[in-house]
């Protein structure tokens, strides 16, 4: 690699991060950040405009080899106070994925204009909603060499696979019953559903150790509601699915056990597990052993847009990006500066080779 001062700088790639915490872009809010990077894209030499779907897109290089950047730029809710602590820096989106995303755009600019490849970056709208806008209109768009999707794995680890998920919305609404009467309540109905969907999740991963293996079932809303005369109940129950589930199975036992309470299942993303030996991962594993580090792959056990244009595009395909995943959606969310810049040298180090490789 050269030994000249890198374009952008390290102070440069740091103002982009912070500029981005401090625009706050919930679901369906992103457009001044998209904005904001499609600016910095532009002044940096990547061809940027922001498309049909609103997601912010810059684009560096002829080639015929394509390598797609994918991150989101939209955050979960909850605004937290941009701050700086030595070399934390605090605010929605640092880890989740603000960090990544920009890391991404950063080291696209860094490795410039490369023989024979065309390097996409895409900050993806809609991440954190159900809709995943932004993926679903990259995945018709695109067919990628190869794809790097921005998500917080630390730097020195690369990310392979995601569970799948499934909501799941219960509604009960009926006439009063006397609460010293035989009939269970609304809300008891509820719990009972939700009893049972646990205790077949705690059966199904009776015989699983691994984390991925396993299904999860979260409740994420539950409320209830009278007017004296009749009751409702409405849950919202999120699922992250394993690999091998029969998810129509699940559905069935859920159908039979929801009464004459209305069910909807949406928001289904299957599982996704990428190839761990190719030339994507092995240039990875060189570029981190080459910054000093120990790489690692790892599974997540979220869901992430790696769901969405993983099995469309058929390409090698890793997550990958700075911070810890523990701290997303927390009002802890934080970023490691200096694992910014590390990240950054890395995913530069990966283009450069993955050009040479072209």
């Amino acid at each position: 690699m050269s030994d000249a001062a890198p374009y952008p700088s390290d102070a440069e790639a740091i103002a982009l991060l912070e500029a981005l915490v401090r625009l706050y872009s919930p679901s369906a809010q992103e457009g001044p950040a998209v904005a904001l990077l499609v600016r910095t894209m532009a002044a940096w030499g990547l061809a940027a405009h922001v498309d049909a779907a609103g997601n912010a897109v810059g684009e560096i290089g002829q080639g015929e080899s394509q390598i797609v950047l994918l991150g989101h730029i939209d955050t979960a809710p909850g605004e937290i106070p941009v701050r700086r602590e030595g070399a934390l820096l605090y605010g929605r989106g640092a880890v989740d994925a603000k960090g990544p995303l920009a890391a991404l755009a950063v080291a696209a600019a860094r490795a410039g204009n490369l023989r024979d490849v065309r390097i996409t970056v895409i900050g993806a709208v809609e991440e954190e909603a159900a809709t995943s806008k932004g993926a679903y209109y990259a995945a018709e768009r695109y067919r990628p060499a190869y794809c790097i999707i921005g998500e917080p794995s630390g730097w020195n680890r690369i990310t392979l696979g995601y569970k799948g998920r499934l909501l799941v919305d219960y509604v009960l609404e009926r006439p009063m019953s006397h609460t010293a009467g035989r009939q269970r309540s609304a809300a008891e109905e509820a719990v009972a559903f939700w009893a049972r969907l646990t205790a077949w999740a705690e059966e199904y991963n009776r015989d699983k150790s691994a984390a991925f293996a396993t299904l999860d079932p979260s409740l994420r809303h539950i409320c209830t509601q009278d007017d004296g005369l009749r009751e409702r109940v409405e849950m919202t129950i999120g699922l992250r699915l394993p690999m091998e589930l029969d998810v129509a199975a699940l559905r069935q036992e859920m159908e039979a056990w929801r009464g004459l309470a209305q069910v909807t299942y949406y928001a289904h993303e299957q599982p996704f597990r990428a190839e761990k030996r190719n030339p994507l991962t092995g240039a990875f594993l060189a570029a981190i052993r080459a910054e000093g580090g120990s790489p690692a792959f790892v599974l997540k056990t979220g869901t992430a847009d790696m769901n969405v244009v993983g099995p469309r595009w058929g390409c090698p395909i890793v997550a990958y990006g700075p911070g810890d995943s523990a701290l997303d959606h927390t009002p802890e969310e934080h970023l490691d500066l200096e694992e910014y810049l590390r990240a950054i040298r890395v995913l530069t180090d990966v283009l450069r080779r993955l050009a040479r490789q072209s």
